[in-house]
């Protein structure tokens, strides 16, 4: 987390993002076209292209990157005329503090158009823990011995990581109300971090997919709690 990786390493070598972001909205224009290519009883849905960038904490770093993924999509619908032109956002991960604590400037206009919250990388990053270094030396301990009540890789610690994240959303959303923020990480198919995420009115949350139904019956269960409490449904 703390190394040469994210949008670090697509800033020093933008061909890395540019190689991303093509290959992304090249295969979204090739499922468009064969789509479009169908009767139309037959036909899905459109892709909907969200391009996040990873690893952000300097509204300079996100900007540097939005760059990049723009060149890449005007050279891509240029090369191929033939394909349609699909629609794509382009938004942040939240793995850092920096990037929780400076979220209205990465949601100004022309910036992110969406946040995802990497609730694995932002708990290293809030704790000071190395996910590995943690579970394999001292995490197993601090559980036994009740110095943690739970696992902050498992669930949310709320007092920390959720702050982080509480300010993220108040923040984002000052500066885009619309503002989609969602979460991704282990954390989105734990129960009682989906009851937590709801009730700070994320609009998704994104795990594992052997993790999925049990997220969709917490999400379930989450809003229908909120809807007894008199708030509003706020998740997807």
């Amino acid at each position: 987390m703390l190394g040469f990786r994210g949008c670090r390493l697509g800033i020093v070598h933008p061909a890395i993002t540019r190689m991303q972001a093509q290959a992304i909205l090249e295969a979204a224009a090739l499922v468009a076209a064969e789509e479009a290519g169908k009767p139309e009883d037959d036909r899905s849905p459109p892709p909907k292209v969200k391009i996040m960038i990873p690893l952000v904490g300097f509204q300079e770093e996100l900007r540097a990157q939005i760059r990049v993924v723009e060149q890449a999509a005007k050279d891509v619908f240029e090369e191929h005329p033939e394909l349609p032109k699909v629609e794509f956002e382009v938004g942040t991960m939240i793995e850092l503090p920096r990037a929780a604590l400076a979220a209205a400037s990465l949601a100004a206009p022309g910036l992110a158009s969406f946040f995802s919250v990497g609730s694995n990388d932002l708990t290293q990053t809030c704790l000071g823990f190395s996910r590995d270094d943690a579970e394999a030396r001292f995490l197993p301990f601090y559980l036994r011995e009740g110095i943690l009540p739970s696992d902050p890789f498992a669930t949310v610690d709320e007092a920390g990581v959720g702050e982080l994240v509480k300010l993220a959303l108040e923040r984002g959303r000052s500066a885009n109300k619309d503002l989609e923020v969602g979460v991704c990480g282990e954390h989105g198919g734990d129960p009682k971090s989906i009851a937590f995420f709801d009730a700070c009115r994320l609009s998704y949350v994104s795990c594992s997919p052997l993790r999925v139904p049990l997220a969709r019956l917490a999400a379930a269960q989450a809003a229908i709690q909120r809807r007894r409490k008199g708030g509003d449904h706020c998740q997807d």
